[in-house]
């Protein structure tokens, strides 16, 4: 599809410097490879992926690997972040909407779990920039520190390497940055999790170990989080693990709007540029992520579940 969209990669590297022949520009599409119909070159891409050779980025002039795993540490950074704000709101909301079962509590926790999922990520984020940035200025609009930082990159992720270098300025900089991108990813898994955390809990309260259980003369806390909870949380860890997949690769548009310095945002860079080899590597890898927490999702179902085998 971006092959057909028009724009030419080798124009806009040029940039309308007008020292630049055509007959120059022709090479620059020669050894670029664009003059090679469609078919051909994705097919020497992907020869060329299997041995590990994603080519060169045409707008950095550097491998296209390169350039990703330097953004990699961001989108990871943020996934964990939102991951845990759909965690911190989740779970407990799961966990006492499930308790209160036909309650207010739970008639109310249910509709607004519907609302999150259904609101779309880049309003929200527009919300939340122009309530908590702009009105009343407590966090930053975008990027993932303050001009005023610099921290020499160790690991790459800006609060680990904050943290390393003993910079507690540097750690609550970042912090405040991380803020709105994390409650725009993290808040519509929040919604799913909850629903799933609710159903879940609420189905295993009504197995018969927890009646014996309870019947028992256990406290009600001890059945509850002892008891149901632990096995409860294994459709619930399941769906975190594939959800965390989506994060990685379904974070392009909040990335976009926060200016967050991330693959996702590198990816949008690329299209716009019409850099081929970058936007390739860059769905390969999102694919890959998709795989990876399928895999590591089934895993751990086994692991939680031992009643299930992987060889079913």
């Amino acid at each position: 599809m971006m092959a057909l969209t028009p724009g030419d990669p080798v124009e806009i590297m040029v940039g309308g410097d007008e020292n630049i022949t055509e007959a120059q520009m022709d090479q620059m599409r020669h050894e670029l490879g664009l003059d090679l119909p469609l078919p051909v070159r994705f097919l020497h891409f992907v020869g060329n992926a299997v041995v590990g050779d994603f080519g060169l980025s045409f707008y950095h002039r550097r491998p296209v690997i390169d350039v990703l795993l330097e953004r990699l540490p961001a989108t990871i950074e943020l996934a964990v972040a939102a991951m845990l704000v759909a965690l911190a709101i989740a779970i407990p909301a799961g966990i006492a909407a499930a308790v209160r079962r036909g309650s207010l509590f739970d008639k109310l926790a249910t509709t607004v779990s519907v609302a999150g999922v259904a609101i779309p990520n880049f309003w929200l984020g527009i919300v939340l920039i122009m309530f908590f940035a702009v009105q009343l200025g407590w966090l930053p609009v975008s990027g993932q520190t303050s001009n005023a930082i610099n921290i020499p990159r160790v690991t790459g992720f800006a609060l680990i390497d904050s943290v390393l270098w003993g910079r507690p300025d540097a750690v609550l900089d970042v912090l405040k940055h991380l803020a709105l991108p994390a409650i725009t990813l993290g808040t519509g898994l929040s919604a799913l999790l909850m629903r799933v955390t609710r159903t879940s809990m609420i189905e295993t309260m009504q197995q018969e170990y927890v009646a014996f259980a309870t019947a028992k003369g256990l406290s009600r806390r001890r059945v509850l989080f002892h008891h149901a909870l632990r096995n409860a949380l294994i459709p619930v860890v399941t769906v975190i693990a594939i959800d965390f997949g989506s994060l990685l690769s379904g974070s392009i548009i909040t990335e976009t709007i926060f200016a967050w310095p991330g693959v996702g945002r590198l990816l949008i860079e690329g299209v716009t540029t019409r850099n081929y080899p970058l936007v390739q590597t860059a769905v390969l890898m999102f694919a890959l992520f998709y795989i990876v927490a399928n895999f590591i999702a089934d895993v751990l179902y086994v692991v939680l579940n031992p009643r299930i085998r992987l060889a079913r």
